[in-house]
């Protein structure tokens, strides 16, 4: 899923558990997830971490 699309999900109130896969590799400038406007509107709480060599894989849950 895009950041742009994430974003929009999130703070339409549409999303009830968020799953990160974070891997070391940077393509392009990117999009950021939680920036002031979507931080001030959705509170997570981290529920799972899963490390792997090649990644981190988080699972929050959507309180707000």
């Amino acid at each position: 899923m895009g950041g742009t699309t994430l974003r929009q999900y999130l703070l339409a109130g549409l999303v009830d558990e968020l799953r990160l896969h974070v891997v070391p590799l940077l393509f392009g400038a990117g999009v950021r997830l939680f920036d002031a406007e979507v931080g001030a509107h959705v509170k997570l709480e981290r529920t799972a971490v899963e490390e792997t060599p090649n990644a981190t894989h988080l699972t929050f849950r959507v309180l707000s």
